[in-house]
């Protein structure tokens, strides 16, 4: 099956640093991928080169969500999530002076079709495709478990459903890969297992593949299928939870201690 994802020997230079080192990554239609490695080896950079905030210096990253390939380095990010890759930030980047059900109707906007003139003229398109925004973004809060918190300020959710918030308004826009940089981030224990049973949710009833960046290793053996670890901007291991966890130089690069884990 070809991969919906095939990032090939990307490069990512500032200057005189390279911080992402000709790496090759691919990601299978349904699979729950992570990304792992010690602060600064180049995860969050990568997310960035894939998703159009950053251009990469080289290499190739491609989609194939129908079977086609396609290259999209240097597409804007907006137009990168309109082809299917959505994501969340490390640092929670909600809008917090509006509600939780508008967080999630601004995420539909890279999929809508009304234009300017429509929102104007509030024409008769515009206002049906509105209440199908609103429709919509409240059944995603439904699926995430945020139905409660509908009309609350995004600023007054707990920690954990800011979180959760996040998820929800990279899925109204629809993708077939979803990203998610560090999505355990400041959650209590009971929050992370919550999370993980959302994230199996997700991919187990719309469909779609999950790539997470995550140094919560109890998290990341307990859901991925794969697992590819970097350091320095080159991958240095790949391979299912239990290969990874008694890789040696994983360990030495990484895991440590943290191998009981």
């Amino acid at each position: 099956m070809k991969p919906i994802l095939e990032v090939n020997n990307l490069t990512m230079d500032f200057g005189g640093l390279r911080a992402i080192d000709h790496l090759n990554i691919s990601i299978k239609k349904g699979e729950i991928a992570a990304l792992i490695g010690p602060n600064g080896a180049g995860k969050t950079t990568f997310f960035n080169c894939i998703t159009g905030i950053y251009t990469p210096t080289g290499g190739d990253v491609c989609i194939s969500p129908g079977g086609t390939s396609e290259r999209i380095n240097g597409l804007k990010p907006n137009v990168v999530t309109r082809k299917g890759l959505a994501r969340t930030f490390q640092n929670i980047r909600l809008f917090n002076s509006m509600t939780v059900l508008e967080n999630v109707m601004i995420g539909c906007h890279p999929v809508t079709s009304s234009g300017v003139l429509g929102a104007i003229f509030r024409t008769r398109a515009t206002r049906a495709e509105e209440k199908l925004i609103v429709e919509r973004s409240y059944a995603i809060l439904e699926k995430i478990g945020l139905a409660q918190y509908v009309n609350e300020l995004a600023t007054n959710l707990p920690y954990g459903a800011q979180r959760r918030l996040e998820i929800a308004r990279a899925m109204a826009t629809d993708p077939f890969l979803l990203l998610l940089d560090e999505p355990a981030a400041g959650m209590n224990p009971q929050e992370t297992l919550e999370l993980d049973e959302l994230i199996l949710k997700l991919r187990d009833d719309d469909k779609i593949s999950i790539l997470l960046i995550e140094h919560d290793m109890k998290l990341v053996m307990s859901l991925s299928d794969n697992i590819h670890v970097v350091d320095y901007g080159k991958k240095i291991a790949e391979g299912g939870p239990e290969e990874i966890r008694n890789n040696p130089v994983v360990i030495k690069a990484y895991l440590g201690e943290e191998i009981d884990a």
